[in-house]
C-alpha cells in the first residue's frame, strides 16, 4: 500500500487511523482501543473519565479564562467495529491487524481491507477526534470559547448499549456532533428506532438408518450484503431468504429430510452467506438436480445489477457423519415459517421520497442440538409502526404451530428530526460558505446513538456527519480518501463558527 503521507491532510488523521486498524475492537471487545485513546489523551495532559459501561470521555477545556462565554460541544464516535470477513479469508479479529490496500474506482482513490471489514465505521470518527486533540495540544488549532468533550462509546454495532446505558453525567454541552455518517454531501438529523429479537424453536432430532439416503449441502454465497438499515431498500439478496425459498420448494416437491440450516452473523448486516444440509434418496438425486437447474436461473435474474455474483451451489457430502434430521412435521412448519418471514422494506415514508419508514431484516439462523435459533431486526421511524410490525411477527410465529420462545435483545428509540434547529442552520451555512454548494439534510433508516442522546439531553442540538464510506458492515467496506479531507475542512470551519 502507498505511504499514508500521500493521502493528504490532515496527516494526523491518517496516522491515527492506521494505528486504529491494528487494534482489535469487535463489539464488546473495546478494551484495547479504549486504553489506546486514554493513553494518548493523558500523554497530552487531558483529563479522561470512564463510566460503568466503559464509555470514555476526554475533556479539552476552553483556553479562555473562566469569565468567557464558553460553549460546550461534544464530538462523538463509537469504538467498536463490525467484524465481518469472507468465508475463504483466514483472519482472527482478536489478534490480527487489518490488511489495508488502496483501490481506484471512477478516478477516486479508496482505502479498503483485504477480505474483511475496514472499520471506517467508526474508525474515521475516532481518528478525527484524536487528530483534533493532538492539533489543539500542539497549538495548530484553537477554539477559544469551546469546551470540548471527546466522547467514545462502546458496543454501538451490536445494540447501541454504550449509548443506552451511559452515565448521563458523563457529557454536557449545547451541541453534539456525531461522526458516524457515511456521505460527505449530507447531514443526518434524525433516524429510525429499532427492535431486535431472538427466537428459540424447541425441537427434537431423530437418527436415520436408511442406507439409500445421501447427505446434500446447498450453499448461498457471493452476495453483496450491507447495512440492514441504510441498504435495506437496494434489492440486495438476503442469503437466508434465498436459501429458505429454495428449501421450501424442495420440501414441496421431494421427500427431503432436513438436518440443519445456518446463515447470517449480525443483526445489523444483511446475510451474505447461508447453507442447509438435508438427506434425499439416491434415486431422487438426478431429478432434484434437474429441478434446481431450472430454478436457480429464475432466482438469479431477480438480483441482476445488485448481486450479479450470487452463487447457489449444491453437492453431495460423502463423509457427513451427523445422521440426524428433524421430524417431518417440525420440518414442514419451520420451512413454512421461514418462507413466509417478511424481509426488506415494509413501508416508505409518506412525504420523504425514497426514505424507508419501516423494515425488517431476517438476520441470523443457527441449528443447535435441540433447538433452532433465529434473530430478526426491525426498524421504524415511529414507535407505533415498530410495535405494529412486532405484533404481526408474534402472530406469525404463533400461527406456525411451533414451540417458540422470544427474547428482546435490543430496543432503541427513534431520533425525531428537527429541520430548523440552530445547529442545522449553522451547519448548512458553513457548508455553503466552504464548498459553494448546498448540503442535503436528511433523516435515515439506520439506528444512530443520537436516538438515545436526544432522549437523555432534550435541549442538546445534534447532527451527524462523516466522509464517504461504502459497503459498510461487509468486506467490501471502503473509505474515500479525498472525502476525509473534505469533512475535516468542514468540521474545523463548523467548530470555529460555533466558537
Amino acid at each position: 500500500m502507498e505511504d499514508l503521507k500521500d493521502f493528504g491532510e490532515p496527516s494526523e488523521f491518517w496516522q491515527y487511523f492506521y494505528e486504529i486498524t491494528k487494534i482489535p475492537r469487535c463489539s464488546t471487545h473495546e478494551d484495547k482501543i479504549r486504553e489506546y485513546i486514554r493513553e494518548e489523551a493523558e500523554k497530552l495532559g487531558y483529563q479522561t473519565e470512564i463510566d460503568a459501561i466503559k464509555n470514555l470521555v476526554v475533556r479539552i477545556p476552553s483556553s479562555r479564562d473562566s469569565g468567557g462565554n464558553k460553549i460546550g460541544v461534544v464530538l462523538q464516535s463509537h469504538m467498536d467495529m463490525v467484524c465481518e470477513k469472507n468465508e475463504n479469508i483466514h483472519h482472527d479479529f482478536s489478534i490480527d491487524p487489518l490488511k489495508l490496500k488502496t483501490i481506484e474506482i471512477d478516478n477516486e482513490k479508496w482505502l479498503t481491507a483485504e477480505g474483511t471489514t475496514l472499520g471506517a465505521d467508526n474508525g474515521v470518527g475516532i481518528a478525527y477526534q484524536l487528530a483534533i486533540m493532538k492539533k489543539i495540544h500542539d497549538g495548530s488549532l484553537n477554539f477559544d470559547d469551546l469546551d470540548l468533550d471527546l466522547f467514545f462509546t462502546v458496543d454501538e454495532e451490536r445494540g447501541l448499549s454504550g449509548a443506552s446505558q451511559m452515565d448521563k453525567n458523563l457529557i454536557s454541552g449545547k451541541y453534539l456532533l456525531n461522526l458516524d455518517s457515511e456521505e460527505d454531501d449530507r447531514f443526518t438529523i434524525g433516524c429510525a428506532g429499532g427492535r431486535v429479537f431472538r427466537a428459540e424453536v424447541n425441537c427434537e432430532k431423530k437418527l436415520i438408518s436408511n442406507p439409500n439416503l445421501r447427505a446434500v449441502k446447498i450453499s448461498i454465497s457471493g452476495l453483496f450484503g450491507g447495512h440492514s438499515g441504510t441498504d435495506i431498500n437496494k434489492n440486495r439478496g438476503n442469503a437466508l431468504k434465498i436459501l429458505t425459498e429454495i428449501i421450501w420448494k424442495l420440501n414441496s416437491n421431494f421427500n427431503i429430510l432436513l438436518n440443519s440450516l445456518e446463515g447470517g452473523n449480525l443483526t445489523n448486516a444483511i446475510p451474505r452467506e447461508a447453507h442447509a444440509i438435508f438427506f434425499i434418496e439416491q434415486s431422487q438425486k438426478n431429478e432434484l438436480e434437474t429441478f434446481l437447474e431450472d430454478l436457480i436461473p429464475k432466482i438469479k435474474i431477480l438480483y441482476e445489477g445488485t448481486d450479479s455474483n450470487l452463487n447457489i451451489s449444491i453437492y453431495l457430502l460423502k463423509d457427513f457423519t451427523d445422521k440426524t434430521t428433524f421430524s417431518k412435521d417440525f420440518q414442514n412448519k419451520l420451512v413454512d415459517l421461514f418462507y413466509l418471514m417478511p424481509n426488506g422494506p415494509i413501508s416508505l415514508h409518506p412525504t420523504s421520497v425514497g426514505l424507508v419508514h419501516t423494515s425488517l431484516n431476517f438476520a441470523v439462523v443457527h441449528t443447535l442440538e435441540n433447538k433452532i435459533e433465529f434473530k430478526v431486526s426491525t426498524r421504524s421511524l415511529t414507535q407505533y409502526d415498530k410495535d405494529t410490525l412486532f405484533e404481526k411477527l408474534k402472530l406469525l410465529l404463533k400461527t406456525s404451530g411451533l414451540d417458540i420462545n422470544i427474547e428482546i435483545i435490543t430496543l432503541y428509540p427513534s431520533w425525531p428530526p428537527i429541520f430548523d434547529s440552530k445547529l442545522t442552520e449553522i451547519s448548512k451555512q458553513v457548508y455553503k460558505n466552504t464548498f459553494n454548494e448546498d448540503v442535503i439534510i436528511q433523516a435515515i433508516h439506520a439506528g444512530l446513538e443520537c436516538a438515545f442522546f436526544s432522549h437523555y439531553y432534550p435541549d442538546m442540538e445534534m447532527i451527524s456527519l462523516g466522509p464517504d464510506v461504502l459497503g459498510g458492515h461487509s468486506p467490501d467496506e471502503r473509505l474515500n480518501i479525498r472525502s476525509v479531507s473534505k469533512i475535516w475542512k468542514f468540521l474545523l470551519a463548523l467548530l470555529k463558527n460555533l466558537a
